[in-house]
């Protein structure tokens, strides 16, 4: 049987137009300007969080928490800070479903994972890894083929009105844009990092690959990338948290840009400055936290002197002062020394007797918060913050 000479070249071009991805925007004056700012401010968060301060390993679970927290939020996965950080350390949440604890530690192991690859000399961005990385996040839910490029049409929905606000390309084109997308991440491009990154996220949540997951993936992918390049230590380089707290800000671009379905032609210049907007606004937070963790520590020092215990409650007075909730087995894993469950549980009681924590529950269930003059030292310290310019750089 022949086939039709212009039936096939029409069939071939389309093809390719369908197997583009959205292209990197030239960036302008105001955009490198907006780039040399967050530069500025990562290099002076950079050096804080390098010093060898005891209180940033407290800071830094923190603010992976969060990101965790951001992403699945923007899911419909909602729960307090204090209990993903109870997933985040392995704990069982006080509030939280058992759906949510899932989806929580499914995202938590995969961010973790990126956290192992952001120095592995043998690093490989490929196909396989996308899939190990969705597996991660999906198995608790065998429905959503975890692991696996979804097997149809995909769509999303407006969950408040149930009208298709955007259609995935057509499936047989997912495993030639994703390999697009592979090499488009391998290409080490000149473009500033923090415009690569948000360029594999935009095109990963629009490929839509995955039966389920594809935004969580794509926040997971840019973080990966930004941990390659050493733009901060990878839990400070998220942008997670901000998108959790502008969620339909976030979604309202992504739809201004996809327009629907498959444009691979349109311009991604609004998504790359809300990507930018994002880490200027995240950065300005991180700094304000690092100079009032800084100041809170010391503060949790004097509390343990004049408590007359020892130095290594303090990380747990400055998280219960932040608000979280201690226990037994996550004391252990806050204190730089090995102690055992015995001596947990001494310290714990030592600190509620000084008056510094307050006991909840019984035995096994018992937990402890920060008493209320604990707690109004980090308000105090958080009430001076000044306010952060949160101002639209892109007018």
């Amino acid at each position: 049987m022949s086939i039709c000479p212009k039936l096939f070249y029409i069939t071939f071009n389309c093809f390719r137009l369908c197997a583009m991805l959205f292209e990197t925007p030239a960036l302008d004056d105001h955009e490198h300007g907006v780039l040399h700012e967050i530069d500025g401010l990562r290099q002076t968060l950079r050096w804080q969080i390098a010093a060898p301060r005891r209180w940033v390993g407290s800071l830094r679970r923190l603010t992976f928490a969060r990101a965790v927290q951001g992403s699945n939020t923007i899911e419909g996965y909602n729960a307090t800070l204090d209990d993903v950080a109870a997933v985040v350390a392995g704990e069982e949440p006080l509030e939280a479903s058992e759906e949510t604890r899932r989806a929580l530690a499914g995202y938590r192991d995969a961010m973790t994972y990126v956290l192992q690859l952001s120095e592995d000399p043998h690093f490989v961005f490929d196909e396989t890894l996308l899939r190990s990385l969705h597996f991660m996040m999906m198995s608790y839910d065998l429905s959503k083929n975890p692991g696996r490029w979804r097997p149809g049409a995909v769509y999303v929905r407006n969950e408040a009105t149930g009208t298709v606000v955007y259609e995935g390309p057509d499936v047989e084109l997912v495993p030639v844009l994703v390999a697009e997308l592979v090499k488009a991440v391998n290409a080490h491009e000149e473009t500033h990092a923090l415009v690569r990154a948000a360029m594999a996220h935009l095109n990963l949540v629009l490929i839509h690959p995955f039966s389920d997951g594809n935004g969580r993936m794509g926040r997971c992918v840019q973080t990966l990338v930004l941990a390659r390049e050493a733009i901060l230590e990878p839990p400070f380089a998220s942008i997670e948290e901000y998108l959790g707290a502008n969620t339909q800000a976030y979604y309202d671009v992504l739809a201004g840009v996809g327009q629907g379905s498959w444009h691979p032609e349109n311009d991604a210049r609004p998504w790359v400055r809300f990507s930018l907007t994002a880490h200027l606004r995240q950065a300005k937070i991180l700094l304000a936290r690092v100079k009032e963790s800084e100041e809170l520590w010391d503060r949790c020092v004097v509390e343990a002197q004049s408590a007359r215990l020892p130095p290594r409650i303090v990380p747990v007075l400055f998280n219960t002062a932040l608000g979280f909730r201690a226990q037994r087995s996550l004391y252990r894993s806050l204190v730089e020394e090995d102690v055992s469950d015995a001596m947990a549980t001494r310290d714990l009681r030592a600190m509620a007797d000084a008056g510094l924590l307050v006991a909840h529950g019984e035995r096994r269930g018992r937990f402890y918060t920060a008493s209320a003059g604990l707690r109004a030292i980090a308000v105090e310290i958080r009430g001076r913050r000044p306010r952060l310019d949160d101002s639209d750089p892109f007018p």
